[in-house]
């Protein structure tokens, strides 16, 4: 349209203010401070959970007569290799490093913050043998219930309830030190934990386990 179309249909042109254009930026910046605050507050909380369930976990270990499901260190990989055998460790998964280094870090903050490790298990598998060993808290003593649900699923189950019956057992006094697989954790617990992580429980009504709380690995960098 001409230019006299608009002067004779009295029509007129506005440009865009600065002062909306002001207004939509100033919105923009609120609105990415509120979405910048939710997402620190949910950091916030989830600090705080860590931290209380840490703290839930150290009480427990400090008190004693509970037991403390510690996953195996880093071992790179899933399951076994094909031809895997329990009496020859070089053809299984095994700690690389790093995974060696958080056993003996477990160690190091349990022996610092002086739990008294009464008796220490283990799954028949090398990775958690190790793993026990370089915790360094006391004679290892490789206990069958506790072997690896995920190599051996078909006896998951079977697993699970002997697991549960030694952790049933447990009263003390100190604490009962148990190296296995992160699938024997998670079927005993809902679980699944890290490499090196440690979760803490007790015997609860009826045969089940009550969690009371976990501790990360804090391997050396």
């Amino acid at each position: 349209m001409s230019r006299a179309a608009h002067a004779t249909l009295g029509l007129v042109t506005v440009a865009p203010s600065a002062a909306s254009g002001d207004a939509a930026t100033r919105s923009a910046r609120a609105a990415g401070a509120a979405w910048l605050s939710l997402a620190f507050l949910v950091v916030l909380v989830a600090t705080g959970s860590v931290r209380a369930d840490e703290a839930a976990a150290w009480a427990a270990l400090r008190q004693g007569g509970i037991v403390a499901l510690m996953r195996h260190g880093d071992a790179p990989g899933v399951g076994d290799p094909d031809g895997w055998r329990l009496d020859d460790c070089t053809t299984q998964r095994n700690l690389s490093e790093r995974g060696r280094d958080e056993a003996r870090s477990v160690g190091a903050r349990l022996r610092a913050e002086r739990i008294a490790i009464a008796r220490v298990l283990s799954s028949p598998w090398c990775r958690c043998v190790d793993t026990a060993t370089l915790v360094g808290v006391g004679p290892v003593q490789v206990e069958p219930a506790f072997a690896n649900a995920f190599v051996l699923s078909d006896r998951r189950e079977a697993l699970r309830e002997g697991g549960q019956a030694v952790i049933g057992r447990w009263r003390g006094p100190g604490v009962l030190l148990v190296v296995t697989h992160g699938e024997n954790i998670r079927a005993l617990t809902g679980r699944s934990p890290a490499t090196a992580e440690i979760v803490v429980v007790a015997p609860g009504a009826g045969g089940t386990l009550r969690e009371i709380g976990s501790l990360a690995a804090q391997a050396r960098r």
